[in-house]
């Protein structure tokens, strides 16, 4: 691979002392060599700003007190940012994405796009309007295993796809761990941060866009139980849907946040009329291809085996583990490579606009369902507004 002689000079939004994701994204960012965390309003208090600067490496002088005031000095300096990336609570995804198309700097978001699915519709208004690249940091899509599956999928290796299953049992709320100082609880169990759904739009966005990313088929009608569990908590911290897709498969989603015990447990199963297909993120250097009338498969990352788009997300020779960081560099790499060549992000294996709004779909639908005792409700109703 060449690396570019000047990386892209990247902006973020969030990511201050205490931030999970925010280390994550630069990390991820700068792996390739392909762009550089140069700027920021890495918190809503300036003094934590800068002290979150200093530990990136960031001159005083490129730490913002507000988005507004990166976006117009970066402008004027011949090394500004070519593009934003949020990391922040959901509920302030909105203004800072729109404030940057409206500048005509790219952006790249954590998911969900928005806390509301009429936000998500408002924001996709702005990427329409703007000149400049929109996409979303679905991590496990960067995986090479799973851009492997889509392929395999995809190019009708299974058949017609008859079952999709997604489990994702995480256990880090089985506690009202929330009223102690742990700040991603808090905001992740506040409506007012989150939005208008708690698990299902932290991790149960990310199950539903894996179910239809890897199989390449569209859920139309789902039937979801939402519930907190924990005493006390306001928002859903568990939830299981049933799926009906436009062509005839039936599966479900399992993802809840208080499997005591259970960490990052992703699974997913997909199966068709002549085989299926099994990839876990705890294994996630083997992809299990099931076949009812020969020997199961078991494919590895890294090898000559693998098809254009697992390649293209592979660094290192089958045997050399990678992992969530490499998963969510790939994002970053396809996204600077957007941005370079003026690629859409349609053309790109990324996840754009669309996704966030089909991501909120999901979570409107998902409540409509559960508040009326589980009924089969439309992914694609819309409302008045919509």
């Amino acid at each position: 691979m060449t690396l570019p002689a000047q990386p892209l000079a990247m902006g973020m939004v969030g990511g201050g002392p205490g931030s999970f994701i925010g280390p994550v994204h630069r990390m991820a960012a700068e792996l390739d060599g392909a762009i550089r965390l140069r700027a920021g309003v890495f918190s809503r208090d300036h003094a934590r700003s800068l002290t979150a600067a200093a530990g990136y490496g960031i001159d005083s002088d490129r730490a913002y007190p507000d988005v507004a005031a990166m976006l117009a000095a970066e402008a004027q300096r011949p090394d500004g940012i070519a593009f934003v990336a949020i990391t922040t609570p959901n509920d302030t995804h909105l203004p800072i994405a729109a404030a940057a198309l409206a500048a005509g700097v790219h952006v790249i978001s954590d998911k969900p796009a928005t806390a509301t699915l009429g936000e998500a519709l408002a924001l996709q208004r702005h990427v329409a309007a703007s000149n400049a690249l929109y996409a979303m940091t679905y991590t496990y899509t960067g995986y090479p295993l799973v851009r492997e599956a889509r392929e395999r999928a995809a190019r009708g290796d299974l058949g017609r796809i008859r079952r999709v299953h997604v489990e994702y049992p995480q256990g880090w709320l089985a506690d009202p761990v929330e009223h102690g100082d742990n700040k991603q609880a808090g905001w992740r169990t506040d409506p007012a941060r989150t939005g208008v759904g708690g698990c299902i739009s932290d991790i149960g966005v990310h199950a539903l866009n894996l179910a239809e990313y890897v199989s390449g088929e569209r859920i139309d009608h789902l039937l979801a139980d939402l519930v907190a569990v924990v005493p006390g908590r306001r928002i859903d911290d568990d939830a299981t849907l049933l799926l009906r897709f436009a062509g005839g498969a039936r599966g479900f989603v399992a993802a809840t946040q208080i499997a005591a015990g259970a960490r990052n447990d992703l699974r997913l199963s997909i199966w068709g009329e002549r085989g299926g297909l099994q990839w876990s993120h705890a294994d996630s250097q083997n992809l299990y291809l099931r076949w009812p009338d020969r020997p199961d498969e078991i494919v590895s990352a890294g090898g000559p085996w693998l098809g254009p788009l697992a390649t293209g997300a592979t660094r290192l020779p089958a045997g050399h583990p990678e992992g969530f960081i490499e998963a969510f560099a790939n994002i970053y790499r396809d996204f600077a490579g957007a941005i370079r060549t003026a690629t859409p992000i349609a053309q790109t294996p990324l996840c754009g606009i669309e996704d966030g709004v089909r991501g909120l779909r999901f979570v409107d639908a998902a409540l409509r369902s559960s508040a009326q005792g589980g009924t089969w409700q439309p992914v694609e109703e819309t409302g008045p507004n919509n």
